[in-house]
């Protein structure tokens, strides 16, 4: 209803602003929330989201400025199957790399607001394919759909290792890998000021 309302990009731009908001008050949430440990931080904890975090921000901005009529994207508008870019890595970038956000911070916080906060995040994040697969169906037309999807996969990189499916840097767009990369250093340094916690203070 609210697409057929406000249309498809003004839609898009609303939910990612709300996204983001209730994500920042979640993260804030966080922090004020009383530290009760089920394990000690160690030091080799913290390199999981330092490792990851470059990949999932890539996902997400690349998956968020694609066209893609199969998931989260900037609508469906300019698609070409046949030059998928990141589509081709899986058909939902951006839910992906929400979930390997939130996945990535959970050995870094072993204490129960941050399994409670990251737990419930990658639990919702790994139910969106399914979700979104049906939506797209509902709306696409199963014939249509599976003709848009046969170049694609659910699983990270599963069409391109059943060769049904090929990419590359420049046809996902360097301007989306750097953006995603620059995404990150504002989550790094940014981290610290606006969290309290600095990921990079071994």
């Amino acid at each position: 209803r609210l697409v057929a309302a406000l249309g498809e990009k003004p839609y898009l731009v609303a939910f990612s602003a709300l996204s983001i908001a209730v994500t920042v008050w979640l993260g804030y949430a966080f922090v004020a929330a009383p530290y009760v440990e089920v394990w000690p931080p160690t030091p080799w904890t913290r390199w999981v989201p330092l490792l990851a975090m470059p990949i999932a921000c890539v996902l997400v901005v690349a998956g968020l400025t694609t066209p893609n009529p199969l998931s989260l994207g900037w609508g469906s508008a300019g698609w070409d199957p046949a030059r998928p870019g990141i589509v081709a890595v899986t058909r939902h970038p951006a839910v992906w790399g929400l979930a390997l956000w939130s996945a990535a911070h959970m050995p870094v916080n072993g204490d129960v607001a941050g399994l409670l906060l990251f737990g419930l995040l990658t639990l919702l994040a790994l139910s969106g394919p399914a979700s979104l697969d049906h939506k797209r169906r509902a709306r696409l037309g199963e014939d249509r759909w599976r003709a848009l999807a046969a170049g694609t996969s659910v699983w990270p990189l599963a069409a391109i290792l059943a060769g049904r499916a090929r990419t590359s840097a420049a046809e996902i767009g360097w301007a989306r890998i750097l953006g995603g990369l620059a995404l990150y250093a504002v989550l790094l340094f940014g981290h610290g000021p606006v969290i309290g916690l600095d990921p990079l203070a071994f």
